[in-house]
């Protein structure tokens, strides 16, 4: 019974480098739970998955983009944007989604996140937010909480972090929602919504990282972790991303934040270029995108 109970196919195989697993990621850690629950929801959108590719930077959760069984690029650190940009611009058929961790995307890539969501470019960003460099150490990064402890702020971080959804709120994102490793069925959701979304979206995920933060701030297990997002997530939909910051060990408000209408940095584009080559034909109509950019 248990050789039959080896031999069975998870759901997921299909979508899964085979050659790749056993994965890299620590016992407890949420990356896994995380990445099914965006395959699952990539399959819930109906994209054809011949048309959607994958992009990461360094990082745990960069290891992501070599596992999953679709057009991937593994890229380097805090450049998966702009490389994701590029590839946008170049194949705009595509359906492009940077699946990386904080660190990647908003320290070192932080410059190319804020731009890329002013521009409204038509990408969806999975950001995996451990509140630490993980791969490297544990060292605190721009989402560790103020006074957490790291191994590189031993006795407390005092460095207030960024808020993530607030950040691209205002820089100029159209879809942006916040859930943890523990909401598997709203992360489903929420990744299924940013994917058929046009222009910018992001959600960032919550995850654990019992080996460094978590043992660093008495959470030493991954349930321990799991265990903090069930008693204090509040789901506040529609909260105001201004008032979703996280504190040590405080409340996390998960939700949707964001979700509005506003024209596309390759609609703006377009509008160029038939303002140069075709001046006699009537502008597009943006004025109910424009209405909601505020």
């Amino acid at each position: 019974m248990n050789q039959a109970i080896l031999e069975q196919k998870h759901p997921m195989d299909a979508y899964l480098r085979e050659d790749r697993i056993p994965h890299i990621w620590c016992p407890g850690c949420g990356l896994g739970i995380i990445l099914h629950s965006f395959l699952r929801g990539l399959l819930k959108s109906g994209l054809p998955l011949d048309k959607v590719a994958v992009v990461s930077g360094i990082g745990c959760t960069g290891r992501a983009a070599g596992y999953v069984k679709l057009d991937s690029f593994h890229t380097t650190h805090g450049r998966a944007i702009p490389f994701a940009t590029g590839l946008k611009l170049a194949k705009p058929e595509l359906k492009v989604v940077v699946f990386s961790g904080d660190g990647d995307l908003v320290a070192i890539g932080g410059n190319h996140l804020i731009h890329a969501a002013r521009r409204n470019v038509d990408m969806t960003v999975i950001c995996v937010n451990n509140f630490n460099y993980g791969m490297t150490g544990g060292q605190l990064g721009p989402t560790t909480p103020l006074m957490a402890r790291t191994p590189t702020s031993p006795y407390g971080n005092p460095e207030p972090p960024f808020n993530i959804p607030y950040l691209v709120a205002a820089s100029g994102a159209v879809y942006v929602a916040r859930w943890t490793a523990m909401h598997v069925r709203w992360l489903e959701k929420s990744v299924s919504e940013a994917l058929l979304k046009r222009g910018f979206s992001l959600v960032e995920v919550i995850s654990p990282c019992p080996t460094v933060y978590g043992n660093m701030n008495r959470q030493p297990t991954g349930l321990d972790q799991m265990r903090y997002y069930r008693e204090k997530s509040v789901v506040r939909n529609g909260a105001n991303p201004k008032n979703v910051d996280i504190s040590l060990n405080g409340e996390i408000i998960v939700g949707k934040f964001v979700d509005i209408e506003r024209p596309t940095f390759s609609d703006r584009q377009e509008e160029i270029t038939r303002r140069i080559f075709a001046p006699e034909l009537p502008e597009r109509d943006t004025s109910q995108q424009e209405a909601t950019e505020v």
